[in-house]
C-alpha cells in the first residue's frame, strides 16, 4: 500500500514539474505593467522581464527611480509616473498603458507597491494610521487592477498580486496584516470571476526580505513616533521597558531577513509565462518551513507559538 502511495505522489510531482516547465509563446510581443519599480521587487522583476526580452512598462513614484530604472534596462522598458493611492494618478497611467498595448491588451499586471509603516501595537496607533497602509497596500491595488482589467481581460492574461506570508498570519499590529488578508481575499474573488475569461490570478507570498519595507531605520521611527503620540495611559500600561525591547527586536530582526530578491521575482516571472501558472507562491525558506505550516495550525497553538519570547506590557497580568 505505502508503495502504491508513494507511486502516486512521485507521479503527481512528476505531472506538475511537467506543466510547470511549459512556457507561454511569442513572450517578445507581450506587454507587462509592473508597480512599485522605484525599488525591491519590482525594480528587479522590470530589469528581469526586460532582459528576458518582454516589453515592461514600469511604474515608479519618482522621477529618480524611474530615471535610474532606465539607465539599467534595454529601450524597451518605459516608465510612467504612478501613486496608487490617487485616482487621477490612476487613470492617467492606465489611459498610458492602453495607448502602447493597442488591441493586443495588457498581458501582465503586477501589484507590487506596497508600505510596512506605521507599524506598532495596535493600541499605539489612529485610524489615520491604519487607513495609510490600507490605501496604498489594498484600495490602490483594487484601483490599478479594476482600471487595467478591460485590457488583461483582452490578452486573455494574467494578474499576479504580492501579498505576503502575513496575509496568511497576522504576525504584527498595524494596517500591514489586515491589508495583505485583503489582498488574498480580493485575489480569491478575483481568480473566480477572471476564469471564465481566460485570464489567471496569481498571489505571491514572499517571506521577510531586505527591502525597504523591511528597512529597521524606517519600522523603528515609524514605531517610535507612534510610541511618543500615544495616550498616556497606554504609555504607562506597556512602559518604557516594553518599547525598548519592541525597538530591539526590530533591529534583531534584520539579522533574519532573505538577501536573494529574486527567489520572489523568480515566482513573479512563473506567474506571468508560464502556461500552467499557480495559484500562491511562497517566496523564501522561513515562508515555505515555518510560516506556511503554522497558518494550518490550531490558533491555540499558533498563538502560544508567535507570543512565546515576545516582550510583556509592564501592567500585564
Amino acid at each position: 500500500m505505502w508503495l502504491y502511495l508513494a507511486v502516486l505522489v512521485g507521479l503527481y510531482y512528476l505531472v506538475r514539474w511537467h506543466r510547470e516547465r511549459q512556457v507561454v509563446s511569442h513572450l517578445r510581443d507581450k506587454y507587462v505593467f509592473i508597480t512599485g519599480c522605484d525599488s525591491g521587487f519590482g525594480n528587479l522583476l522590470a530589469r528581469q522581464l526586460d532582459m528576458h526580452g518582454l516589453r515592461v512598462l514600469a511604474a515608479c513614484l519618482t522621477e529618480k527611480g524611474a530615471e535610474q530604472l532606465r539607465t539599467q534596462t534595454s529601450d524597451r522598458l518605459e516608465t510612467v509616473s504612478l501613486d496608487v493611492t490617487k485616482t487621477e494618478s490612476i487613470s492617467a497611467a492606465a489611459q498610458w498603458v492602453k495607448e502602447r498595448v493597442g488591441d493586443r491588451g495588457l498581458w501582465g499586471l503586477v501589484n507590487n507597491a506596497g508600505i510596512s509603516v506605521p507599524l506598532a501595537p495596535n493600541e499605539w496607533l489612529t485610524k489615520q494610521d491604519f487607513a495609510t497602509i490600507l490605501d496604498v497596500n489594498l484600495l490602490g491595488l483594487i484601483e490599478v487592477t479594476l482600471s487595467l482589467l478591460p485590457l488583461v481581460r483582452k490578452a486573455r492574461g494574467r494578474v499576479v498580486n504580492v501579498s505576503s506570508i502575513a496575509g496568511r498570519l497576522s504576525l504584527v499590529g498595524g494596517g500591514y496584516c489586515i491589508s495583505k488578508y485583503g489582498v488574498e481575499a480580493f485575489s480569491d474573488s478575483l481568480r473566480r470571476e477572471l476564469s471564465y475569461f481566460g485570464v489567471k490570478v496569481a498571489l505571491i507570498e514572499p517571506g521577510f526580505f531586505k527591502t525597504a519595507v523591511t528597512s529597521a531605520e524606517i519600522l523603528s521611527k515609524t514605531s517610535k513616533d507612534a510610541w511618543d503620540r500615544a495616550s498616556s495611559e497606554v504609555k504607562q500600561i506597556y512602559g518604557e521597558k516594553f518599547l525598548a525591547s519592541y525597538m530591539k527586536g526590530t533591529e534583531q530582526m534584520q539579522g533574519r531577513l532573505t538577501h536573494d530578491l529574486s527567489l520572489v521575482t523568480d515566482c513573479m516571472e512563473h506567474a506571468l509565462t508560464a502556461c500552467h501558472p499557480r495559484t500562491r507562491y511562497s517566496a523564501g525558506w522561513d515562508a515555505k518551513l515555518l510560516y506556511l505550516p503554522l497558518s494550518y495550525m490550531p490558533t491555540f497553538l499558533v498563538d502560544a507559538i508567535l507570543t512565546w519570547g515576545l516582550p510583556r506590557p509592564a501592567k500585564a497580568l
